[in-house]
């Protein structure tokens, strides 16, 4: 995988204005469009769209401070068809426009090429296991929260707070199947999907595919895969955000699995105001 990221990164830098064609891409080197995305943006910390539209305005910008003498032209060179979309992507990624950089040569932002580099220290120790689960239903209560890679979310710290003690419990003894308990699901979002996309969460248990399910519940259908789950065991948030981390610098370069879509399942096992011993199930096939 990061060969593959790295020749992703040479085919940006070979034509900035080519259009890339990830999914024939991924083909070609034996993974999924799913799988290199969630990859790229975990270790990348930015979506592929955004790397490759920081890029190109990096290259813009260095042209028009050099002198460059109509702006359609490197527009074009650049992929954009015109000079009023050029200007809105120059502006969000510089905060000037094109005509202030070439008047003024700046300041611009630079984003240097990226290269991928495999960390062999294990840093994060993990237990992992392997499982393969029959088709199952995660029922509960969702609700659409923005995405935060960092520290508590309190959109669904919110969420939770407002589901009753006695609706906690009618939600454990319905759940059947495995994960056991109470989960938290994230679901619905693009595998490269930046900081402040909204995402589906629920608050929910498993259930088998032939427990009914009541007609107050949200549901979240779940085809029969495989999943690899990860142990995690101290502060939270902390530990549960750097394993996540991990699983992308660590274990998926080292293994020969690969994400599939589907939600992540977080398992509670023991949880304080600052701790928790917790199961993060991704779902996986083998690459």
């Amino acid at each position: 995988m990061i060969g593959t990221l790295n020749a992703l990164i040479d085919l940006v830098e070979a034509d900035a204005a080519e259009e890339i064609d990830v999914v024939g891409f991924a083909r070609e080197h034996g993974t999924t469009e799913y799988h290199l995305r969630r990859m790229f943006s975990a270790l990348a910390g930015m979506p592929l769209s955004e790397y490759v539209r920081r890029r190109r305005m990096t290259l813009a910008g260095a042209e028009l401070v050099a002198g460059a003498a109509n702006i359609l032209d490197v527009a074009v060179r650049h992929g954009y068809g015109s000079v009023e979309a050029f200007g809105r992507a120059f502006r969000a990624v510089h905060g000037i426009g094109p005509a202030d950089a070439r008047r003024d040569g700046g300041p611009l932002r630079t984003q240097p090429t990226l290269r991928f580099r495999l960390s062999v220290e294990g840093s994060t120790p993990m237990d992992v296991t392997i499982t393969h689960q029959p088709e199952l239903v995660l029922a509960g209560h969702s609700a659409e929260v923005p995405l935060i890679h960092a520290g508590v979310n309190p959109h669904i710290q919110e969420h939770i707070a407002a589901i009753p003690p006695s609706e906690h419990a009618r939600l454990k003894a319905l759940g059947d199947a495995e994960p056991r308990g109470i989960l938290a699901v994230t679901a619905g979002i693009e595998p490269d999907a930046p900081e402040g996309s909204m995402l589906t969460y629920l608050h929910g248990v498993a259930l088998q595919a032939s427990t009914p399910v009541p007609a107050d519940l949200d549901v979240i259908p779940l085809e029969e895969g495989t999943w690899a789950v990860f142990a995690s065991s101290g502060p939270f948030p902390e530990t549960l955000q750097n394993l996540w981390a991990a699983t992308a610098t660590e274990w998926f370069p080292s293994n020969p699995w690969r994400l599939r879509p589907g939600p992540s399942i977080v398992r509670y096992l023991e949880f304080t105001a600052t701790s928790a011993s917790c199961e993060l199930w991704l779902p996986v096939e083998q690459g």
